[in-house]
Order: C-alpha cells, then sequence, then structure tokens
C-alpha cells in the first residue's frame, strides 16, 4: 500500500485580505483477495470511491458543503460454506446522479484559479529574487570572512568600491520597487474613484426612473380625469342636442297647428301694420344658442386636455 497528498496555501492582500486554498486526499492501494482501493480529491469538498472483493466498499463526493452521497455493498468470501451464493445489486446505486454545477460558481473558481496563477508567478519571481540575494549574502559573507582573515588593509580598501557598488545596485533596485508600489497603489486609487463614480450614475439614474415613474403615473391620472370630464360633456352636448331636436319637432308641430286653425277660420283680418310671427327665425336661434353653448364647451374641454398632456 502507499499512500501520497498535496496542497498549497496562497496568501495575497490588495486592499484588504483573502485566502484561497485548494487541497488534495491521498489513496491507497493493497493487492490480494480482499483488497481495498480508495481515492479522494477536495475543491472545498471531498470525494472517494472503493471496492472490495470480499471485504467492503463506499463512496462519497462533496462540493463546498455537505451534501454528497455513499454506499457500499459486502462481498464474501472466496470459497464461502455451502456452495455459490446469489449476489443481490442495489439497483439504486447504479443510478447516476444528476449533479449540476452553478455556472456562477464555476466562473467565481476560474477567476480564482486565474488569480491564484498570477500571484503564484509573483510569488515564484519573488522567491526567485530572494534566493538569488541570499547566494549574493552568502558570497558576500565568504568575502568578508576572507578579508577578515587576512587581515590586510589594502584588501579592504580595494574591496569597499565593490561594496558601495553593490549597495548603491541595491538601492536601485529598493527604489524602482517603491517606485512600482507607488504606482500600483495610484492606480489602485484610481480604480477605486472610477467604481464610486458608477455607482453614484447607477444611483442618480435609478432616483430619475423613480421620479419619471411617478410623474407618469401623475399624468396618467390626469388624463383620466380629462376623458371622464369629456365624456361628462359629451354627455351633456349629447343631451342638449335631443332637447334642441325635441324643441324643433314641437315648435314645428305647434305651428303646423296654428297653421292649420288659421287655414279653417273663416274670418279674415286685415291689418294695417306688416308685423308677423316668424317661428322658424325663433327656432333657428335657440338652436344656434344651445350649439354656440355646446361648441365652447367641447372647445373648453379640448384645451383643457391639451395643456394637461403638453405639461
Amino acid at each position: 500500500c502507499g499512500g501520497a497528498g498535496f496542497g498549497s496555501r496562497s496568501l495575497y492582500g490588495l486592499g484588504g485580505s483573502k485566502r484561497i486554498s485548494i487541497g488534495g486526499g491521498s489513496y491507497i492501494t493493497g493487492g490480494g483477495c480482499g483488497s481495498r482501493v480508495g481515492g479522494g480529491y477536495g475543491f472545498g469538498g471531498g470525494a472517494g470511491s472503493g471496492f472490495g472483493f470480499g471485504g467492503g466498499a463506499g463512496g462519497g463526493f462533496g462540493l463546498g458543503g455537505g451534501a454528497g452521497f455513499g454506499g457500499g455493498y459486502g462481498g464474501f468470501p472466496v470459497c464461502p460454506p455451502g456452495g455459490i451464493q446469489e449476489v443481490t445489486v442495489n439497483q439504486n446505486l447504479l443510478t447516476p446522479l444528476n449533479l449540476q454545477i452553478d455556472p456562477t460558481i464555476q466562473r467565481v473558481r476560474t477567476e480564482e484559479r486565474e488569480q491564484i496563477k498570477t500571484l503564484n508567478n509573483k510569488f515564484a519571481s519573488f522567491i526567485d529574487k530572494v534566493r538569488f540575494l541570499e547566494q549574493q549574502n552568502k558570497v558576500l559573507d565568504t568575502k568578508w570572512t576572507l578579508l577578515q582573515e587576512q587581515g590586510t588593509k589594502t584588501v579592504r580598501q580595494n574591496l569597499e568600491p565593490l561594496f558601495e557598488q553593490y549597495i548603491n545596485n541595491l538601492r536601485r533596485q529598493l527604489d524602482s520597487i517603491l517606485g512600482e508600489r507607488s504606482r500600483l497603489d495610484s492606480e489602485l486609487r484610481g480604480m477605486q474613484d472610477l467604481v464610486e463614480d458608477y455607482k453614484n450614475k447607477y444611483e442618480d439614474e435609478i432616483n430619475k426612473r423613480t421620479a419619471a415613474e411617478n410623474e407618469f403615473v401623475t399624468l396618467k391620472k390626469d388624463v383620466d380625469a380629462a376623458y371622464m370630464n369629456k365624456v361628462e360633456l359629451q354627455a351633456k352636448v349629447d343631451s342638449l342636442t335631443d332637447e334642441i331636436n325635441f324643441l324643433k319637432v314641437f315648435y314645428d308641430a305647434e305651428l303646423s297647428q296654428m297653421q292649420t286653425q288659421v287655414s279653417d277660420t273663416s274670418v279674415v283680418l286685415s291689418m294695417d301694420n306688416n308685423r308677423s310671427l316668424d317661428l322658424d327665425s325663433i327656432i333657428a336661434e335657440v338652436k344656434a344658442q344651445y350649439e354656440d353653448i355646446a361648441n365652447r364647451s367641447r372647445a373648453e374641454a379640448e384645451s383643457w386636455y391639451q395643456t394637461k398632456v403638453s405639461v
């Protein structure tokens, strides 16, 4: 049997701290009758499977939580007493499981994996620089030891420019790293300001949309009120029109009756004046007055409606 395992951990900070870890399990194998095989892999969870001949079997799977499945069955000895026994298989264990992964979780994991790769590359570069500096430090320690053993002032004077040059080189590297850090800090502040600006714009648009919706509701109420007023005025116009038609018919009937009575009389009256009762003109005048009232009411209603709509 054997065992193996791996694990890694990365820690980085950018305006805060975050830890991402990936761990994988171990496995064991063994040969022979009644052997056992198991395996596992985990990303915020664990999985494993196993079988045995004359032993036991079980399996499990987990993804970022406590959900999982497992099953097992007991085996039988190579030569069981009583002859060969019938093996019963649970069909539920053969049914494939419908395990679906949320695309959002997959995308987040992909982004985290890319971030881990980037940070690991930076960390590896940093480690290389540290190792290089450690080697240089060892070289300098060795040279310093040799100089102390020799104890010659001339050699020290010859090495002083070398040390000063090396120190100046290290200082230049330090200044470069500090400048790079300042540039990254300024970029971070710029991105934070940009995010805050977009956030404020989004909130302003939400407020404008809410105000527009409220204004729309108010205008809709005004339009509904204007429409109801128009309906009422139209009903009044129809009522006045019916009244005018009724009066016209009534006056026409009365005029006909009066003309019939005049024609049936045998007495003829002659008068010196030429005045006569013109009922047609009277009816036309009354009708014109009612039509004028209806037209003015309609014009006022339309003008009020147009004013509300334009506002």
